[in-house]
């Protein structure tokens, strides 16, 4: 049997027995070695890109790796199969989705500012933080031969002397611990009590004076995942971790991972990916850092999507994906630490925020709680950004959502030189208007050179090559010039920065298949939020505030972003960043009782809009696929580009609002 040997830029390798004919990224994945595949190895996205260094390995030619790249050794390791022994290069930038990645979590100071500020508004509505929690210290009498009551009773008895007209009850963890903690602190020790209202739950039993009482808050996103260990006493926030989300080597998108799911053990396999190589080690490093073992987590609230929901907890998620997408659950109760196998006391309770539709999740329930927007009475529009766009409108009065797919583009997936968040991501732009020459931010250490594009930096090339006149409207270059480039399909180019000046092994570009399928994700995002409006008969002149939510939105530019019609045209001032408004949610939830009950009623409240079944969302898509819009009229900021949009733009262009079936009629016309 072949074998495959693994080698990773630091120096360490991993070794892999194999059988001839696998194929390399499905050896990778059993051998936990880390490669991104946005694409679930369909070899569409062209990023699981290894180096062949030796041995026996057959692999397809593809367009993603150019003749050059080819002969230097370069290979997709989903289009390549081992036929023999064989010696791969896993280079840095294939697997830094794993731990380098930039996530939005508690790592900043600007981020920590935008928690305390939402956690304040929020205990401001009247939210109570307190949680059902607690420690109680007793001492009890020794058991003779005339006092022979049971260990149990004794420990009930004592705990009722201090809380009346309540029954206390026993779990099975504490009923095995019991007669060896009891004589170990000679009778003297600390109980961990939940109030169930009419009845009180011993969670734990501990030597006198242990006042250990944690909690622990995780946002699970398809991309990355966050998560806060937490003092249950007082809030205070004990360690932060994050990592990327293991699933990601199984598809970038839900759907892909969905139907990796149903594959012989895919299910298992996916629920391993989530706990096993990514929550658990973070629930290690939190506890390490503050210096509690695991078994003192004794409460935890998990935030994510529908999907994630499902494939967390190890439930078919496959109904989500066919209609008319049906979830196995909304809300769920009595889910256990012990019942997945997390890093924490056995009974912990597994809170999940409630769902509200098959696309719209727990991490928009917990985003809108944080929000505030149940509470104001003006208009407002709640945006969080990533793999898939959801989108709230409404105020103190109705909430209304729907989710878009927005497709891999603002992770990177589907651009050539695009990138997740990590080290060597251009994440910030600008370029001359005469010159044509760019100057960029890049994630990483001083002096770190370019490797490709992330999100936000995606944004900001776009607009900034529109406000240029280098593209037209319709994502297509009209200006030459040395970083101007056309291939020998006509395919035009605009190059950011030459090999010899990045760090790759190659030119970092942008091109027009990559601007048109980030006008296509943009426009997802815009049309549904127009869609949500128009099925309120309801405009844009409405909103009164903009709340962007997410990892992406922490590096938007807001004002390229309304420039590419991504965002509604209104008032910059108007837009507000509200950081990870799902991990920030789960803490609330973890600490407060109140909030957690609201965030229920915010769930039940909430209405859902299946995009796919709305005639006219499609319609608003098309009309959405330009830069900014088919409709200037709905950026009136950008009247002065008029001129040159009607020179440039081969398509009907009006001032008239925008309905889906004039436009329609516009378009055969």
């Amino acid at each position: 049997m072949p074998n495959v040997i693994f080698r990773h830029e630091d120096g360490t390798s991993v070794n892999v027995t194999v059988a001839a004919g696998e194929i390399l990224l499905d050896v990778a994945r059993k051998a936990n070695v880390a490669i991104d595949a946005p694409c679930s190895g369909n070899g569409l996205c062209g990023k699981c890109r290894v180096k062949y260094l030796s041995g026996e390995l057959e692999s397809e030619k593809t367009r993603h790796i150019s003749d050059e790249e080819y002969a230097d050794g370069w290979r997709l390791a989903c289009l390549s199969k081992v036929t023999g022994d064989v010696e791969i290069l896993v280079p840095d930038i294939a697997s830094a989705y794993k731990s380098r990645m930039k996530v939005a979590d508690l790592s900043s100071r600007e981020e920590v500012a935008i928690f305390d500020k939402a956690r304040e508004e929020v205990a401001a509505s009247g939210i109570a933080f307190q949680n059902i929690f607690s420690v109680m210290e007793l001492s009890m009498d020794r058991p003779t031969l005339q006092d022979t009551m049971p260990d149990n009773e004794r420990l009930i008895r004592a705990i009722q002397e201090h809380i009346e007209d309540k029954k206390v009850k026993l779990t099975y963890q504490v009923l095995r611990k019991l007669p060896d903690v009891l004589r170990e602190q000679k009778f003297h020790v600390s109980v961990v009590l939940k109030d169930l209202g009419e009845q009180v739950m011993v969670y734990d039993i501990l030597p006198a004076g242990e006042q250990k009482l944690c909690a622990a808050a995780i946002d699970i996103g398809t991309t990355t995942v966050s998560g806060v260990l937490l003092d249950m006493r007082d809030g205070k926030i004990l360690a932060k971790a994050s990592s990327g989300n293991g699933q990601i080597r199984y598809g970038a998108d839900v759907i892909n991972r969905i139907i990796e799911s149903r594959k012989e053990g895919g299910q298992e396999k996916l629920q391993k990916a989530i706990i096993k190589e990514t929550i658990n080690p973070m629930l290690d490093n939190m506890c390490r850092a503050a210096e509690i073992p695991a078994d003192h987590i004794y409460h935890m609230c998990v935030a994510s999507n529908t999907t994630m929901n499902h494939l967390f907890v190890g439930v078919n998620a496959d109904p989500l994906r066919m209609e008319p997408y049906i979830p196995a659950f909304f809300e769920t109760d009595n889910i256990s630490a012990g019942d997945l196998r997390l890093h924490a006391h056995a009974d912990a309770d597994v809170i999940l925020a409630p769902n509200i539709g098959s696309y719209v999740g727990g991490d928009i329930t917990a985003g809108v709680l944080v929000s505030m927007i149940w509470n104001k009475p003006e208009y407002n529009l709640f945006i969080d950004l990533g793999t898939n766009g959801e989108i709230v409108f409404g105020n103190s009065d109705f909430m209304m959502s729907c989710a878009c797919s927005a497709g891999p583009a603002f992770e990177g997936g589907d651009i050539s030189c695009g990138m997740r968040a990590t080290d060597g991501a251009i994440e910030a732009c600008s370029i001359d208007a005469k010159t044509m020459e760019p100057t960029f931010h890049i994630i990483g250490d001083k002096g770190q050179k370019p490797v490709g594009l992330c999100g936000s930096g995606i944004i900001d090339v776009i607009a900034e090559l529109f406000r240029c006149d280098i593209i037209s409207p319709k994502g297509k270059f009209i200006r030459e010039g040395k970083r101007v480039r056309r291939d020998e399909y006509g395919i035009g180019s605009y190059v950011l920065a030459f090999k010899e000046e990045a760090a790759g092994h190659k030119d970092v570009v942008i091109n027009e298949v990559d601007i048109d399928n980030f006008i296509r994700a943009k426009g997802a995002i815009f049309s549904a939020i127009c869609t949500l409006l128009r099925s309120l008969d309801f405009d844009v002149s409405m909103i009164e505030n903009v709340y962007v939510a997410g990892g992406i939105g922490s590096g938007i530019n807001m004002k390229n972003a309304v420039t590419i019609g991504m965002f509604p045209d209104v008032e910059l001032d108007k837009f507000h960043y509200i950081g990870n408004s799902s991990l920030t949610g789960a803490y609330c939830i973890t600490m407060s009782e109140d909030a957690r009950k609201k965030v229920h009623e915010i769930a039940h409240n909430m209405t859902y809009l299946e995009l796919s079944t709305d005639p006219g969302y499609m319609y608003e898509f098309v009309a959405a696929c330009f830069i900014p819009h088919t409709d200037t009229s709905l950026f009136p900021s950008y009247r002065w580009r008029l001129k040159t949009i009607k020179k440039k733009c081969p398509l009907p262009i009006t001032w008239k609002s925008t309905n889906p079936w004039t436009l329609r009629k516009r378009h055969k016309d």
